[in-house]
C-alpha cells in the first residue's frame, strides 16, 4: 500500500519585512502558540541589530546568520546487520533552513540575564560573523560527518 503525498507547506511571509524567512523563523521561535510575543521579540532583535551593527537592513544580517549556521553535512543513524551505523547525508535545502534557525534559537535561549530580544539579536550577529555556539554546533556536526565518512557507502539504503 501507497504512503500517504507529503505537501509542501507554503509559509506566509511576516507583516513588518514581508519575508518568508522571518516569518518561518518567528513560528521556531514562538512557544504554547503565542505568536504576538514571538514577533514582537524578533523585531525588537532585529532593532537591536540595526543599533549594533550600524547597518540599515537587518535582514541582510538575518540571512548572512541563517546561512553561516546552515550545515551541509549531517549523520543520520542506520541499522545494518544488527549494528547502528551513522551515515553522513547531505542536508536538504529546507532541513538546513531549519537546523540553522533551531540552533540559534536555542543558544539564545541558553544564555542567562538578558531580555530575549537582546540574546537573540546578538546570537544572530554572531551567527552572521561566523562565532557562536550555532556555528560551534554546525562545525561539530560536520565534524561527526566527516569521522564517520567510511559509512557513507552505506548512505543509498533507506
Amino acid at each position: 500500500m501507497r504512503r500517504k503525498k507529503k505537501y509542501k507547506r507554503e509559509h506566509a511571509p511576516d507583516v513588518q519585512y514581508n519575508s518568508r524567512a522571518v516569518g518561518r523563523f518567528i513560528n521556531y521561535l514562538m512557544k504554547n502558540g503565542k505568536k504576538s510575543i514571538a514577533e514582537k521579540v524578533m523585531y525588537q532583535a532585529l532593532d537591536l541589530i540595526v543599533k549594533k551593527t550600524k547597518q540599515e537592513n537587518p535582514l541582510m544580517v538575518f540571512e548572512k546568520a541563517i546561512e553561516n549556521a546552515s550545515p551541509l553535512m549531517e549523520v543520520m543513524s542506520r541499522r545494518i546487520g544488527g549494528a547502528n551505523y551513522q551515515v553522513p547525508q547531505e542536508v536538504r535545502q529546507d532541513r538546513r533552513f531549519i537546523l540553522a534557525s533551531r540552533w540559534i534559537i536555542k543558544a539564545a535561549r541558553s544564555k542567562k540575564g538578558k531580555p530575549m530580544a537582546e540574546k537573540l539579536a546578538e546570537e544572530l550577529v554572531m551567527a552572521s560573523k561566523n562565532e557562536g555556539a550555532a556555528i560551534k554546533k554546525k562545525q561539530d556536526t560536520h565534524r561527526m560527518a566527516e569521522a564517520n565518512r567510511a559509512f557513507a557507502h552505506f548512505a543509498w539504503r533507506r
